[in-house]
């Protein structure tokens, strides 16, 4: 099992164990909302000292390579196993996306666990300033002015490789328009470590 403290660069990374536990945790819990509607229920305590830290988590679902639900948090609110219960639960069943994932396509979905690092203010003034910090591949990046605001994980990159294009769908989502900037716009930087079945 990978060490389980902080280092100065944040959480220590997860072992194969603890990787497995939670997509676990994910999968127990898409399987007791089929049952009892609700996510399940999980005592922190039970789990290796790493999993109770409080982390932001998304977990995304899909079936036949195409997206099924995904729902995370973007900063820690609670234990990193029970926000993986959570959110599973949620991407199967609350992602507004999509209808609510039934009984027979549980065996035909895939889970992929993305575990967030804190987020990180950018102090960017311009469109061309935040294009010149930005990491493509590594960071995912949330964006927002006002009540606008949208994320996307690292993993898009593998979609939106070119960083004006990220940029540009991510404003979309944000409720902004592609070409929009304005000195407003506030935006953070996290990375993920993600891991899937």
């Amino acid at each position: 099992m990978a060490p389980t403290s902080s280092t100065d660069d944040g959480p220590a990374a997860l072992g194969p164990e603890e990787r497995l536990a939670l997509l676990g945790v994910a999968r127990d819990s898409i399987r007791h909302g089929l049952e009892q509607y609700r996510p399940l229920a999980v005592d922190p305590a039970r789990y290796p000292a790493s999993l109770q830290q409080e982390r932001a988590a998304f977990v995304t679902l899909t079936e036949e390579g195409r997206l099924r639900g995904c729902i995370g948090h973007l900063e820690a609110c609670q234990a990193l196993v029970r926000d993986v219960a959570d959110n599973a639960f949620a991407a199967a069943f609350r992602d507004p996306r999509f209808a609510p994932l039934s009984a027979a396509e549980l065996d035909r979905i895939h889970i992929h666990v993305s575990v967030l690092s804190p987020p990180e203010p950018l102090d960017i003034r311009s469109e061309l300033q935040l294009l010149k910090v930005v990491r493509p591949g590594m960071d995912g990046l949330i964006l927002g002015e006002g009540l606008h605001r949208g994320t996307f994980l690292p993993s898009v990159w593998e979609s939106l490789p070119d960083p004006r294009q990220f940029l540009a769908h991510l404003k979309m989502k944000a409720g902004l328009a592609p070409e929009y900037w304005s000195e407003l716009i506030k935006v953070w930087r996290y990375t993920t470590e993600s891991f899937g079945e």
